[in-house]
This record gives C-alpha cells, sequence and structure tokens, in this order.
C-alpha cells in the first residue's frame, strides 16, 4: 500500500496542477479577453490578473489592447472643384468593446483591417468633396483631420473599436495633372525671371547713363580748369617773355634763334636750302644778328662772326 501511495501521490498532484492550469487563465496588462461557452460569449473585458474557466467547457480568446496603426494605400478622391488628388493617410485605433470586436470581425485583424479602411475612405471621400485644394493643403488641414477622427470613430464603434487619430501624410495630385501644374508653375517662374531681369536692365542702364553723364560733367570740368590754368601759365609765360625782352631784346632774340638752330638741326636729318644771307643765319654772320646793310648807330660795335665763304652751301654741319 505504501508504495501504492507513494505512486498515487504524485501522480494526484500532476492530476490537480493540471486542472488548476485548465481552469485559470492569465489577462496580460497590455490584453483583453472574452470567455466563450460552447462558442457563445459569456465574459469579456477582463481585467489584468488572474481568473477561472471551466476546463473543456469554456474557451479564451485574447486580444491586444494596444494602440494599432492602419497604414492605408494611397486612394483618388475628387475635391469641391473636381479635380483628382491622391491621399495617402494612417490610421490609429485599439479595441474598446472585446465582445463587439470578436461578433463584427471575429478577432481577425485582416479582416478588421478591411472593414476601417471601407470606413475612412468614405469619410475623406465625403470630407475632401466638400473642400477645394487650397483648403486640404493649408492651415484647414488640421481641421479637415479632427473632423475625420470623429467621424470615423463615431462609424468604428460598431466594430468595437475606438479610433484614436487620423492623419493625412502626404497629399499629391495625379502624374497627368502634376506634369500640367509644374508647367504652369515653370511658365510663371519664367514670366517672373523675366520681369526681374527686364527690371535690372533698366536699373543697369539708368545707373550708367548716370554714370556716362557724370563722366561728361567731370571731363568738361576738368578740360575747363585745365584750359583756365593753361591759360594762366600762358600769359605767365607771355608776361615772363615780355619782361625778358625788355630786360635785353638782344639776348632774347638771340635766345630764340638758338632754340631755332636746335629745332631744326637737332634730329641730324635735316636739309634746308636756303639763300647765305638769309635772315635764319643772321648770326652766324654777326654776333648781333645784324643784317647785312645795316648801320648799327643804336648798338655797339662789336667783333663780327665769322661770315659764310661766298658760294658756300647752306648745308651745316652735320647734316647730310
Amino acid at each position: 500500500m505504501d508504495d501504492i501511495r507513494k505512486i498515487l501521490f504524485p501522480v494526484a498532484i500532476a492530476l490537480l496542477a493540471l486542472l488548476v492550469y485548465a481552469s485559470t487563465f492569465i489577462v496580460k496588462e497590455y490584453e483583453t479577453a472574452i470567455k466563450l461557452r460552447l462558442g457563445e460569449i459569456v465574459g469579456s473585458d477582463y481585467d489584468p490578473g488572474l481568473h477561472f474557466k471551466v476546463p473543456l467547457l469554456n474557451n479564451i480568446l485574447k486580444f491586444d489592447a494596444r494602440i494599432q496603426t492602419l497604414d492605408a494605400r494611397p486612394e483618388r478622391f475628387l475635391t469641391i472643384e473636381k479635380k483628382d488628388v491622391i491621399v495617402d493617410s494612417y490610421t490609429k485605433w485599439r479595441i474598446s468593446n472585446a465582445a463587439q470586436f470578436f461578433r463584427s470581425t471575429g478577432g481577425d485583424s485582416a479582416r478588421t483591417a478591411r472593414l476601417l479602411s471601407e470606413r475612412i475612405n468614405t469619410s475623406l471621400r465625403d470630407e475632401f468633396g466638400k473642400r477645394t485644394i487650397q483648403e486640404v493643403v493649408s492651415e484647414d488641414r488640421l481641421e479637415l483631420m479632427t473632423e475625420l477622427t470623429k467621424q470615423i470613430d463615431t462609424q468604428a464603434t460598431e466594430l468595437g473599436v475606438d479610433v484614436v487619430d487620423v492623419r493625412v501624410k502626404k497629399i499629391d495630385l495625379p502624374p497627368e495633372v502634376s506634369e500640367s501644374v509644374y508647367n504652369r508653375m515653370r511658365a510663371e517662374r519664367e514670366r517672373v525671371a523675366r520681369d526681374l531681369r527686364a527690371k535690372g536692365s533698366e536699373a543697369a542702364e539708368r545707373i550708367r547713363a548716370d554714370a556716362d553723364r557724370q563722366r561728361t560733367v567731370i571731363l568738361a570740368d576738368a578740360y575747363r580748369e585745365a584750359e583756365e590754368t593753361r591759360g594762366k601759365g600762358d600769359a605767365k609765360a607771355t608776361e615772363i617773355y615780355a619782361n625778358a625782352y625788355q630786360a635785353d631784346p638782344a639776348f632774347y632774340a638771340f635766345y630764340r634763334s638758338l632754340n631755332a638752330y636746335d629745332a631744326s638741326f637737332g634730329t641730324g636729318d635735316t636739309t634746308l636750302v636756303l639763300a647765305p644771307d638769309s635772315d635764319f643765319f643772321r648770326f652766324f654772320r654777326d654776333m648781333q644778328g645784324r643784317m647785312a646793310g645795316s648801320n648799327g648807330a643804336d648798338e655797339p660795335p662789336q667783333a663780327a662772326a665769322p661770315a659764310l665763304e661766298p658760294g658756300l652751301s647752306s648745308r651745316m654741319p652735320g647734316l647730310p
């Protein structure tokens, strides 16, 4: 008997543990559960913790009660202007009534996503049909998403879920419309660029004309001042020449003749054909520069300069 008792006791403990395990279930913090009896819901929305059930008679289904994301594929909608737009959106939702969720969707996540997508697309179509493209891409977009969240949350109650948020990620135009819009935008930008270039060219011409005018005025003023300065200089030089001539007319005549000789013969390749008694060579004949036949009554006698030999050509030394 003791041997049989030793064998049956562990078996009884194991059967008892198995019975307890089969009669209980645990709901975690992020889960919700329903209890079925022969396919009929007899309990739902259990709090986290340990709960009891009838083995073999009751069946427990658990669902994720956390917020989930439904990222719908982009859909095409019409605005009030009868223009197509492609809308990409997503929805945040979670289970609020596990029993209703099971009745509506059978607990199938794919079916839940399909039913939610239908309701979301219907609401999006209605809301976009009331607005223009400008309104849906402007600040009214926040109001649009708030209104969508309220509408879809109301419709999703029959599915046993709460819609936490609906967001529009992106709004695009169809490819055929986008091309025409881009072309129109490009044409508008080119027109603006042409206007700016024309205004820039006008401003440049105005600045250039003003600069040319200022240049002309400056050059004219400078030329006037230069001429005035040159005139004053010439007057001063004339005055100096006149004073020098009055101080010693003979020396002044001699000095002017030397300058004339230097200007005529300075290059070394000048040929002059003149008469020997020409006035140009008077200082070669006489130190005082007197012409032949002059009595020189008013001038003191000076030693005569060596005269040119008769018949000698008027070629000067250093000339070819």
